[in-house]
């Protein structure tokens, strides 16, 4: 299974990104074959909606699990549609997020970010 997690820094061992759609990178991580690569996101500095177009290429590239501390509702409508599942973060690294995934001992998110109105 291929799953993301935001972070800081181009390495496993970087800090999870405090933010879904701010994150300057996306971790993408297969749990079958242990390879991991990262995604650039661009959007991350927009103004609105980076959280919806990171959402968006990480289910294109095949993603079907995230990992984050927050996510918004907008990218977990993208989610939704694709049938990723979204993950709430524990305490602690990248590796020890990915390894409790594994195990099955992370809980999925059941609150959301709302967006505000202006």
């Amino acid at each position: 299974m291929k799953i993301a997690i935001p972070v800081q820094d181009k390495s496993i061992e970087a800090s999870m990104h405090d933010s879904f759609g701010r994150a300057p990178y996306y971790l993408l991580y297969n749990t079958n074959t242990k390879e991991n690569d990262f995604l650039d996101h661009r959007a991350s500095v927009a103004q609105g909606g980076s959280g919806i177009r990171a959402a968006q290429v990480l289910a294109d590239n095949g993603v079907k699990a995230v990992i984050t501390k927050q996510c918004g509702e907008n990218a977990e409508k993208v989610f939704s549609n694709a049938e990723v599942l979204v993950y709430e973060a524990i305490p602690g690294s990248v590796r020890q997020n990915i390894e409790a995934l594994i195990k099955d001992e992370l809980r999925l998110m059941s609150k959301f970010k709302t967006t505000k109105k202006e």
